[in-house]
């Protein structure tokens, strides 16, 4: 609680207001990782054996494009925002804005699993918005938790930023203190803590969840493209991705090729044993290695199947004839099991999507624009990508983010300098002319409400004919007036 009344009475200051402060710890922030780059990449290989590589493009790399769009984009961002005038003849005279003000004091809870990119990036989108933030990085990463621990109060104004470190505890403990906005990446049971907690104080919330993210292949694909990127988004991290395909629905005339394929480019990847290529991660603890082999039970491994606990490793894995029903095809598998179930049409496919709870991505593999077009228009999903997997993420002009159980809301870029503001509707009234507000104002007549019905448009039938004597009420006369602004403004 200390640490959040000392926060607010750093926002309360007005110190955060400052673009150029914000500015300041943007670059600060910039600094933090640029010169840190070894000890966060050995943090997180601790953590997850996670190879420099992915590390380097997966974690940092979004972090160094976001924090750089934000420095180029951020004196824009802050201007007040002009919006349209729906009635000249009322709002000609009138100027109105939306203008972003922060939320105040932010909580940005982080998951284990891109520990540096899940903390940060939504950090540069709070700092540039005028928040302050406290960071609450998993526990689970623990190497990487005390690392953010230890640098964030080196770079960052300690008055408006600080790391609270601890389990379900100290987050416990933090959610019952009020904040102004809440942003959770991790699972959707958490997620409903969460929201739970933020609902005391009617705080808004920023989810970003997970769920069973389906890939779909249809006939016209290119097998090897498929598999290649699939592999890649079912790999990258062993698995542990909240939009990694979670499970495959195939056109049974391709299953058997698609497996095939599969093999080939898992082995030109990761060698005939996966387990000692430096470019697989390992799971990230026993809890997690024992949930996702009990998910393996069922089914035919056609493909990997491999586990040693002692290492936490689990081989690139491809499970079919399984059923909905099956324990792998009703939780979010969060490892590199690849479930694959054959469909007869596409319409069969939405059958099964559409049962499900809305989803955090949805990947499709088609030739056949319009089928990616009926897919599309025909599913719903935090996020959309066709002949690829995972890299809509990696775009920071798209928001990321969930829909229904899968989150609320998305960040990444200006999305996120848009997330974590309000954006305050402000009117500035013309001063002058008082006499024409006379029709607005008690004592009520027939002749006002006429006259006001007038100004306003008010339909006299459910289909009125277009008139030009409507055309110049509301843009005619609106320029008039205008005009007439301007002449008592200059010379008046």
């Amino acid at each position: 609680a200390s640490v959040v009344s000392s926060l607010r009475a750093t926002f309360r200051s007005g110190v955060t207001r400052d673009v150029k402060w914000r500015r300041t710890q943007l670059e600060a922030l910039k600094r933090l990782a640029f010169e840190n780059q070894e000890e966060i990449i050995g943090a997180v290989y601790k953590d997850l054996r996670k190879p420099r590589f992915e590390t380097t493009v997966s974690e940092l790399s979004m972090f160094f494009e976001d924090v750089e769009l934000t420095l180029e984009h951020l004196d824009e961002w802050v201007k007040p925002r002009s919006v349209a005038k729906p009635n000249m003849l009322v709002w000609g005279l009138d100027s109105m804005q939306m203008v972003p003000q922060p939320y105040g004091v932010m909580l940005i809870i982080a998951p284990w699993n891109y520990p540096i990119q899940l903390s940060l990036v939504p950090l540069v989108g709070a700092i540039a918005a005028g928040n302050c933030v406290i960071i609450k990085p998993s526990e689970v990463a623990s190497h990487t938790e005390q690392l953010l621990a230890d640098l964030v109060p080196k770079y960052m104004d300690k008055s408006a930023f600080a790391v609270v470190t601890g389990g379900v505890p100290e987050t416990q403990e933090l959610l019952s203190n009020q904040f102004d906005h809440i942003l959770y990446t991790g699972s959707t049971a958490v997620g409903k803590i969460i929201m739970a907690a933020a609902a005391k104080h009617l705080t808004p919330v920023t989810l970003e969840l997970g769920g069973k993210s389906p890939c779909i292949i249809d006939a016209t694909a290119d097998m090897y493209v498929a598999a290649r990127r699939v592999a890649f988004g079912k790999l990258i991290n062993s698995g542990q991705s909240c939009i990694a395909p979670d499970y495959v629905l195939i056109h049974k005339s391709v299953e058997e090729k698609f497996i095939e394929q599969y093999r080939k480019v898992v082995t030109s990847m990761l060698g005939e044993n996966p387990q000692t290529s430096d470019s697989y991660a390992r799971i990230i603890n026993e809890r997690h290695f024992d949930r996702i082999s009990k998910l393996m039970e069922r089914g035919e491994t056609v493909f990997g199947g491999d586990m040693d606990k002692d290492d936490l490793y689990i081989s690139p894995t491809i499970i079919r004839n399984v059923s909905l029903s099956d324990p792998v095809m009703q939780e979010e598998i969060f490892g590199p099991v690849l479930p694959i179930m054959p469909f007869d049409s596409i319409d069969n496919v939405l059958d099964i999507v559409n049962e499900r709870e809305k989803p955090l991505a949805l990947y499709i593999f088609s030739k056949d624009k319009k089928t990616i077009e009926y897919v599309r228009n025909n599913t719903s999903s935090g996020g959309f990508t066709a002949n690829d997997t995972m890299t809509h993420a990696a775009c920071n002009t798209l928001p990321f983010g969930g829909v229904g159980p899968s989150g609320i809301g998305g960040y990444h870029g200006k999305h996120s300098f848009e997330a974590f503001s309000h954006f305050k509707p402000c009117l500035n009234k013309f001063p002058g002319l008082e006499s024409l507000n006379d029709v607005r104002v008690a004592p009520y007549t027939p002749k006002k409400l006429s006259t006001v019905c007038w100004f306003l448009g008010y339909p006299k039938s459910l289909n009125p004919a277009f008139s030009f004597g409507k055309l110049f009420k509301f843009v005619g006369i609106g320029f008039v007036l205008a005009l007439l602004a301007f002449v008592v403004k200059r010379y008046i």
